[in-house]
C-alpha cells in the first residue's frame, strides 16, 4: 500500500506540477509568512512560538501561553486552524512533488529510494499533531492538560526531523541530477 501510494505521488508529479508547487510555496513564503510571523511576534514578545522551536518542554509551552495573554492565545489558536493548516499542505505539495520528480531522474522505478517522496507526509502528520496538541494546551490555559503538553514538544521535534529530511533529500537528489548533467556534457 505504501509503495503504491508512493508510485501514485510520483506519477502525478510531472515537471509542471512540481514547478507550480514550487511557485505556490515561494509566493506563500514571501507574501503570507512575514505577516503571520509579525502578528504572532506582537503577542509572543520574547516567548517565541511552539511552531518555530525545535523542542520545548511542557513548562515552556505554559510560559508561552501565559505570555501571549488572552488575545494572543485566541490569535494563536485561530492561526493553527487557518494559516497553519494551509502552510503544511503547501510545503507537502512542494516537497513531495519535487522529490518525486527529481527521484525519477536518479533512481530506478523499483528503488526503495523512490519512497523518500513520502517523507513530507510524515512532516505533515507531525505538524498537524503539533498544532492540535499545542492549540489544546494554549486554549485550556490556565488549566493544565495531562500528557498533551509533553507530546506537543515531541511532535514538534518530529515535524522538524521530517521537514529537514525532506529538504535534505530534495537538495541531495538535485545535486545528483546536476552531477549527471555535467558529466554528460563533458562526454
Amino acid at each position: 500500500m505504501v509503495r503504491s501510494f508512493s508510485k501514485w505521488v510520483s506519477k502525478v508529479s510531472s515537471g509542471w506540477v512540481a514547478l507550480v508547487a514550487l511557485l505556490i510555496f515561494l509566493v506563500f513564503t514571501a507574501m503570507v509568512l512575514p505577516g503571520q510571523s509579525a502578528k504572532m511576534d506582537s503577542y509572543s514578545g520574547t516567548a517565541g512560538s511552539p511552531d518555530l522551536s525545535l523542542y520545548y518542554s511542557a513548562n515552556d509551552l505554559y510560559q508561552m501561553a501565559d505570555t501571549y495573554g488572552a488575545e494572543g492565545r485566541s490569535a494563536y489558536i485561530h492561526a493553527r486552524f487557518t494559516f497553519d493548516l494551509a502552510f503544511p499542505i503547501i510545503y507537502l505539495f512542494f516537497l513531495s512533488t519535487g522529490i518525486s520528480w527529481v527521484n525519477r531522474r536518479v533512481f530506478e522505478p523499483e528503488s526503495r529510494w523512490q519512497l523518500t517522496n513520502l517523507l513530507p507526509f510524515s512532516a505533515l502528520l507531525f505538524d498537524l499533531l503539533e498544532n492540535a496538541s499545542a492549540a489544546l494546551v494554549i486554549g485550556r490555559y490556565p488549566e493544565t492538560t495531562p500528557l498533551v503538553p509533553y507530546l506537543a514538544g515531541f511532535f514538534t521535534t518530529l515535524k522538524w526531523v521530517f521537514v529537514g529530511s525532506s529538504c535534505l533529500m530534495l537538495v541531495v537528489v538535485l545535486m545528483m541530477v546536476m552531477v549527471r548533467v555535467l558529466n554528460k556534457k563533458k562526454v
